[in-house]
């Protein structure tokens, strides 16, 4: 075949999208419980549902509506700022509606990166992540955490080049569950500062903590509005995820290139979407917390199944999200781990080297979309599997 019918040389640098390839291997197998994408086993709230029944479709509700989203829902959502997350937004920054924080965190690339600048992620990373900044033909600098998958500040120093534009920290973290604390963001939204870089901080799972653990919005830090991009997602909490809304709080200095990005590739999130969005985001965080006492039961079984098996897996007990990241006793690699889980034990998980750990053998497990009755049925297989491939 002529070479010019293949990919783009920086596409073949991408890694794979790993949700889809254990979905292909799922359907290959029949009766497979998954723990492997992250979504809740909850729907959106009943007022959003009610909402969407009663809306006026006007002529101009069929219409685009304005790049950066509808007035009615970013009122809402500087509200909420306010209210949950302690920030007052000011006049030196913008809101923005997306299709899902993944898109906001495009945005955001497309606004500060040129091509062969360097964004710094703390390892294990948030793969959607990278495969975003090598598709803008970037450079991912993966900087190590502690055993505890806390952020290391004099490794992130040392890893800042004359190259890097940002720092990305995700808080609670997917794929290590681990809650970053307040000193721990501070200092580095302050090393942004010094720096002159951007500190983009992923806050889709801000609802998710446990064990008294508390979520910090960095955008509340004072001095932190020219140069502190922060991303949220309804996805997780509000049980949204094929609705396909996020928002993102950025610098005002930023608003044009974002929106010139997002006025090509999207133009704009889908009205029904923003309106369903209105109508949750007023429902408030207590929607999310009403089920994540289930969730944190859940949460508790599986922990303490690991536990019982610690001999040839350990697990960190983090605070957040609704994963745990697991490392194996084995030479086998996390893929090889993952494909004989499913085919053998109807269980699925996510292989640690698509989260940037390939030296040592890790997985990925979601626990937040099973109930208690299909979670002691993944429990078990998911033990018997791992005792059966290690121990043999």
């Amino acid at each position: 075949m002529s070479s010019q019918f293949f990919p783009a040389k920086r596409m073949t640098m991408v890694q794979d999208p790993v949700i889809p390839i254990i979905a292909d291997l799922i359907k290959q197998t029949p009766d497979v419980i998954s723990l492997g994408q992250g979504v809740v086993n909850y729907g959106p709230p009943a007022a959003v549902i009610e909402h969407i029944k009663h809306i006026k479709m006007t002529d101009d509700f069929h219409l685009y509506s304005a790049v950066e989203g509808t007035a009615d829902l970013r009122d809402v959502i500087l509200k909420k700022l306010q209210h949950e997350n302690g920030i007052t937004v000011s006049d030196r920054q913008q809101v923005v509606i997306t299709a899902g924080a993944n898109m906001a965190f495009v945005n955001a690339l497309f606004a500060i990166t040129d091509p062969d600048d360097e964004i710094i992620v703390l390892k294990p990373y948030y793969f959607n992540h990278d495969m975003a900044i090598s598709m803008l033909n970037c450079h991912t600098i993966a900087v190590d955490t502690d055993s505890e998958f806390q952020p290391c500040l004099d490794k992130i120093k040392d890893a800042i080049t004359g190259k890097t534009k940002a720092i990305v920290t995700v808080s609670p973290n997917n794929p290590s569950g681990a809650v970053y604390p307040e000193p721990a963001l501070t200092a580095i939204n302050q090393l942004c500062l010094e720096h002159g870089l951007y500190h983009i901080s992923d806050e889709a799972y801000e609802y998710f903590t446990y064990d008294g653990d508390d979520h910090f919005s960095v955008a509340s830090l004072p001095d932190s509005e020219t140069h502190t991009i922060t991303l949220f997602s309804l996805s997780k909490a509000y049980g949204f995820a094929s609705w396909r809304i996020g928002y993102m709080l950025i610098p005002d200095q930023l608003f044009s290139a974002i929106r010139k990005a997002q006025d090509t590739y999207l133009i704009c999130p889908t009205r029904i979407a923003q309106e369903a969005a209105v109508a949750a985001i007023k429902e408030g965080k207590s929607y999310c917390l009403s089920h994540l006492a289930n969730i944190s039961a859940v949460r508790g079984m599986f922990y303490a199944a690991l536990q019982s098996i610690n001999d040839i897996c350990t697990t960190p007990k983090c605070a957040g999200a609704f994963y745990f990241l697991v490392k194996l006793e084995t030479d086998q690699t996390g893929m090889q781990i993952v494909q004989e889980l499913i085919k053998n034990y109807k269980i699925a998980v996510i292989p640690g080297e698509t989260f940037g750990l390939p030296d040592a053998c890790y997985i990925r497990i979601a626990y937040a979309a099973l109930d208690n009755k299909s979670s002691k049925i993944g429990i078990q297989r998911l033990i018997d599997g791992l005792n059966g491939i290690i121990r043999k």
